[in-house]
């Protein structure tokens, strides 16, 4: 259970401000092993060993790529141990004791401008596999394979509109490292030749597209790298959406943005390619949140992959109540529910949300339509969840839930307060079977 901190009365439900904390490592770093696309661990170290700071220490065997493991401090392995993961699910972890020396590893030396010039895609490439590279807006995707495609690519979209609400870490991330984000966009457009590279950003986040048009100016004039507006709605950061706005090119359903000439990747993956082509390092720290009315003082803050929520707690001053929270990895919308507070920061999350409970009761469907009005994919949400209900595998099957986003809207705006988003996601399991 979560555990109980003194109350307090009256919180702020959202960020006040940008500022950001920075977190020094902690004591113990825990470290992911097992990840549902790469269930198989086989690590280079064993109990006792010390480890430098970004030091291979294992690697991740999925059924069709390898996802290796770095140490994000330098210290002594201690031995597996179980937390909570990004899924909600109890999982195995590397702990870590650190030694406070941040000792690289001596493997880890910067490129050169010639030697980062004279890279080749296949190089490229080849440095996204051995750091595996993930998708970090979410997703966890290998990189390596949205990289590899025979198509040609006309336009690079750079996602950072972020548009759940409370999510918080790209947004930092672009103030703060614009410079490495565009590096990042640099070697994308040399190794695709392509002249037409967007940072996609919600218009009404004026700060950030001010910021990012001035470094472009200053350092990247005629880069062909400038800044998209999104629109303030939501589901405008599912990249189907985003490329509507941006390019305006329908996405079709079952179809990939390479079909199109298009290749999107967030703007935190952004960053990443460009430390490990330019710098040899791995990613060891990320923009995170924690936020909500739960907690008493939401925060956005730089902290080491590994570190452990409750580590993270009293900066943000405990919790606002004793029992009835709700707590959640990820945005109100799409975020998995975890049982307790005994979560990794791994570097799939990136947003950590403490609310007081205001679960509705369930009433039954009223077949307002609601759901289905609000559908980004144009499905009937009611039909699959009655199909579900009746376990008709051929109905399931012919309403295409596959096609389904997970954004939540249907449970949102359903009158009736009925989770349907659940009802789609064991539909999906029907319709593989």
């Amino acid at each position: 259970m979560i555990a109980k901190i003194k109350t307090i009365d009256k919180v702020p439900h959202l960020l006040s401000s940008r500022e950001t904390v920075t977190l020094d490592a902690p004591a113990f770093v825990y470290l992911t092993l097992e990840l549902p696309r790469a269930p198989k661990v086989e690590l280079f170290v064993k109990e006792g060993d010390h480890v430098y700071f970004c030091q291979k220490i294992g690697v991740r065997h999925g059924s069709s790529f390898d996802l290796p493991i770095f140490s994000t401090v330098s210290g002594q392995v201690l031995g597996i141990e179980k937390h909570t993961s990004s899924s909600g699910k109890p999982a195995n972890f590397l702990k870590v004791q650190n030694d406070f020396k941040d000792e690289l590893d001596p493997e880890a030396k910067p490129r050169t401008a010639e030697e980062i010039a004279a890279l080749t895609k296949e190089d490229v490439f080849n440095i996204v596999n051995d750091f595996g590279l993930t998708g970090l807006g979410g997703s966890g995707f290998p990189t390596i394979i949205k990289l590899k495609s025979s198509e040609k690519v006309d336009h690079i979209l750079l996602n950072g509109v972020e548009c759940e609400p409370y999510l918080n870490s790209d947004q930092t991330l672009m103030l703060n490292h614009a410079k490495e984000i565009i590096e990042g966009a640099l070697i994308l457009q040399k190794i695709y030749d392509c002249k037409d590279v967007r940072i996609c950003v919600k218009g009404i986040h004026q700060d950030i597209v001010d910021h990012l048009n001035e470094v472009l100016a200053a350092d990247y004039k005629d880069s062909g790298v400038t800044v998209a507006l999104m629109k303030n709605f939501y589901p405008q950061g599912w990249e189907v959406a985003e490329i509507k706005t941006a390019l305006n090119i329908e996405v079709a359903s079952g179809k990939l943005p390479f079909a199109y000439g298009v290749l999107n990747l967030n703007v935190a993956t952004a960053m990443s390619l460009y430390r490990a082509v330019a710098l040899r390092l791995p990613m060891v720290e990320r923009y995170a949140t924690i936020n909500g009315d739960g907690v008493a003082a939401p925060k956005d803050f730089l902290v080491r992959i590994g570190t452990l929520f409750t580590d993270v707690l009293p900066v943000v001053g405990g919790y606002t109540a004793e029992e009835g929270l709700r707590m959640s990895v990820g945005g109100p919308m799409m975020g998995s529910t975890v049982p307790n507070d005994d979560v990794v920061f791994s570097d799939l999350v990136t947003n950590v949300l403490v609310t007081k409970d205001h679960t509705v009761a369930e009433s039954p469907c009223i077949r307002c339509g609601s759901c289905v009005l609000s559908c980004p994919t144009h499905l009937e949400p009611v039909l699959i969840m009655e199909a579900v209900k009746s376990n008709d595998r051929d109905r399931v099957k012919a309403l295409k839930p596959l096609s389904c986003v997970e954004c939540g809207l249907c449970t949102y705006v359903c009158t009736s307060g009925i989770r349907v988003t659940d009802y789609i996601r064991r539909a999906k399991i029907l319709a593989k079977l």
